[in-house]
């Protein structure tokens, strides 16, 4: 360039090479979001089909509606009040498939496994994973195992692929969401999220604090039989928790959501361990709840029908879809505010799942 040459004021656009994936990437919030949407369906081109992000895909095999869906498992610490990695790698698959509507029925699951991992410690992950699957009704049908070098990963990381069919008359996704939709929640949330963080930096909140990891397929099935018609939308709110749940729905229908504070069921213990570390209970993962956009002449019978079960006993009437701010969930405050909430930004609680 020549002194006489005018200088652009442009902004140099980062090089691929010097981007780095961030654990925030992992969060199941916007980043995440970003990831997928920036990076992974982009490369794969034609070969992805899914433009809706959803737990699991449906896939019409000779006219059967088969759900298929695929999980990695790399929770720290391995073992925590209420479960550890093996519990969980059975009831987050079998959820997956839950939310889609589907009756689970086989999964598949890989080890890859850290040189001088005890071995003890595999046969009791194992021994849970049987367990746990056995109790929900599902077999395991094939695996993996895969052992690298010390330091190559930590401890034990579990992938899963579980199969299940559709239930009769069950059409749902994160695009079906309308407005005047009740939203419905069927438990209380934070515990699974505090409860790892807790166990891992040994903060003490875990003897009042345990997962809430269980199978969600029987509320659903109970669900569907009952009213199959007005079920639009269902979520297991994870990574991320109720907040991002919330948001991709809001932003897949194209609708506004709206939640009351008053309504939101936080435990007193996750509430104060909340209070302590600076969390959003909204934020917080889950492993043994879902939300549901329901059809307002099936609310009230469907949310009768989750508290007759188990799962559901505490279920709540959250808020409801509106047309307003649609991409946007917006929650009514306890001090008669309005407050946005937003998706979870960042990693706030790394390797939960």
């Amino acid at each position: 360039m020549s002194a006489a040459d005018p200088v652009r004021g442009t902004c140099p656009t980062p090089l691929t090479e010097a981007e780095k994936v961030l654990l925030g990437h992992g969060s199941g919030g916007q980043l995440s979001t970003e990831l997928l949407r920036e990076v992974v369906v982009p490369a794969l081109g034609a070969a992805a089909t899914e433009t809706v992000p959803e737990d699991a895909a449906v896939v019409d095999v000779a006219g059967v509606d088969l759900v298929i869906s695929t999980d990695a498992f790399v929770v720290s610490p391995l073992f925590f009040p209420g479960g550890d990695i093996g519990v969980l790698a059975v009831h987050g698959t079998v959820n997956d498939l839950a939310m889609m509507g589907a009756e689970p029925l086989a999964m598949a699951v890989a080890y890859i496994i850290e040189e001088g991992f005890p071995v003890t410690d595999l046969r009791r992950v194992t021994a849970s994973i049987g367990a746990a699957a056995a109790a929900a009704e599902v077999r395991i049908v094939t695996g993996d195992t895969k052992v690298v070098g010390r330091g190559a990963a930590d401890g034990l990381f579990v992938t899963t692929t579980g199969i299940g069919r559709r239930l009769p008359g069950v059409r749902v996704s994160a695009a079906f969401a309308r407005p005047g939709d009740v939203v419905l929640l069927s438990g209380p949330i934070g515990a699974h999220g505090t409860t790892i963080l807790s166990t891992r930096e040994a903060l003490g909140f875990e003897a009042e604090i345990a997962s809430d990891t269980r199978p969600l397929h029987w509320l659903v099935a109970k669900m569907v039989a009952d009213a199959s018609y007005g079920i639009h939308t269902m979520r297991d709110p994870t990574r991320g928790g109720v907040a991002s749940a919330l948001n991709e729905i809001a932003t897949a229908s194209g609708v506004g959501i709206e939640i009351d504070e008053t309504a939101v069921p936080v435990p007193a213990p996750v509430a104060a361990a909340c209070e302590l570390l600076g969390l959003d209970p909204l934020h917080v993962a889950n492993e043994g709840c879902l939300v549901a956009m329901v059809a307002p002449e099936s609310a009230e019978a469907l949310l009768a029908t989750m508290r007759s079960t188990p799962e559901g006993r505490r279920a709540v009437r959250l808020g409801e879809v509106v047309s307003e701010h649609p991409g946007r969930v917006i929650m009514n405050t306890l001090m008669g505010g309005k407050r946005v909430v937003d998706m979870l930004v960042g990693e706030q609680l790394p390797r939960i799942c």
